[in-house]
């Protein structure tokens, strides 16, 4: 494979019901993927959590269910590694991996620092302690568009008033989300707004995260994530939090422990990826709003999704440059 090529993983949001079907019906290494997955999520089942299918959540929804955070993370990696897994078996290998938060476990999973049945349990786990982290309605998450970083940080600082607010994902040039206490993000957004940004946007999760709420979350998840068996990735991975290469698993673990509760640097990341040679991208897994962000950040980028068997001729292609 040639040195120009990054395969990015999506996040929590591109989930939807009927995802992977296609894949499945079409190739045997995703439809084998998918029933691994369903092996690793029936058996890290958490707090009443066993008879769930995630098979049938994916198949047949409902919505509702699939969106739950400890539903949704699981799901997107399960499509994301199963996408990953039709273009392995192609010989199309990217020169680096990186995922926009979720995303970053599927980056990992396909660089093989631990295993997708590893990963599933992870990230179910993950968004259980996610979601438990904080009281549905205490927290909340708004997109400022059309201001800096700066001006969002200064907009936080002021607003807060002893509540948490900040920065959770620097996602493009004049995009950023805001994340903490629901008034003190609703006073942010405001704050913002009379800064300059253009609009400021609630967003409809379940929990604010990448902020210093999720810090319990982050404390549960850490002793589950160092105790992963793991090997050093195959490619570097660019982490979310710091947006370096991680080329040792010990280094990519650490990473995941932070961004629990840091913010996703995702301009960051592929400004580094862009830095180290990178000119196509691959969003590998479903939906397409890594493709939008690239896009806005590194414009003469040729960028790819991959997530239907109708896609393949197009990333063979882009790969083959």
């Amino acid at each position: 494979m040639s040195g120009h090529v990054a395969f990015v993983f999506p996040g929590q949001g591109s989930q939807q019901v009927g995802m992977g079907q296609a894949l499945a019906a079409a190739f045997p290494e995703a439809a084998a993927t998918l029933a691994e997955a369903e092996a690793a999520f029936a058996s890290a089942a958490v707090n009443g959590g066993a008879g769930v299918s995630l098979r049938a959540m994916l198949e047949h929804g409902p919505e509702a269910q699939l969106t739950l955070t400890e539903h949704a993370q699981p799901a997107i990696l399960a499509v994301s590694v199963a996408a990953f897994r039709v273009l392995a078996a192609r010989g199309v290998e990217p020169c680096f991996v990186a995922g926009h938060s979720l995303g970053e476990y599927s980056a990992h999973v396909a660089a093989g620092t631990f295993s997708l049945a590893d990963g599933v349990a992870l990230v179910r786990r993950r968004g259980r302690y996610m979601q438990e982290s904080v009281p549905v309605g205490t927290g909340a998450m708004a997109a400022i568009l059309g201001a800096e970083a700066a001006l969002v940080e200064q907009a936080c600082r002021e607003a807060a008033e002893g509540e948490i607010v900040s920065p959770a994902n620097l996602n493009a040039p004049g995009q950023v989300v805001i994340a903490g206490h629901a008034a003190a993000v609703a006073r942010a957004s405001e704050r913002a707004k009379a800064l300059g940004a253009r609009k400021a946007v609630p967003l409809s999760v379940s929990a604010p995260f990448h902020c210093a709420l999720m810090q319990p979350a982050q404390d549960r998840l850490e002793p589950e994530l160092r105790a992963v068996p793991t090997q050093a990735p195959r490619v570097p991975v660019v982490a979310n939090v710091d947006a370096e290469t991680k080329r040792e698993a010990a280094a990519g673990i650490t990473a995941l422990v932070q961004q629990v509760s840091a913010p996703v640097r995702w301009l960051d990341v592929v400004q580094r990826l862009g830095a180290e040679g990178v000119t196509t991208y691959i969003e590998v897994g479903p939906g397409s709003v890594l493709a939008g962000l690239i896009k806005k950040i590194q414009k003469d980028a040729q960028i790819v999704s991959f997530s239907s068997p109708e896609q393949l001729d197009m990333v063979l292609a882009a790969c083959s440059n």
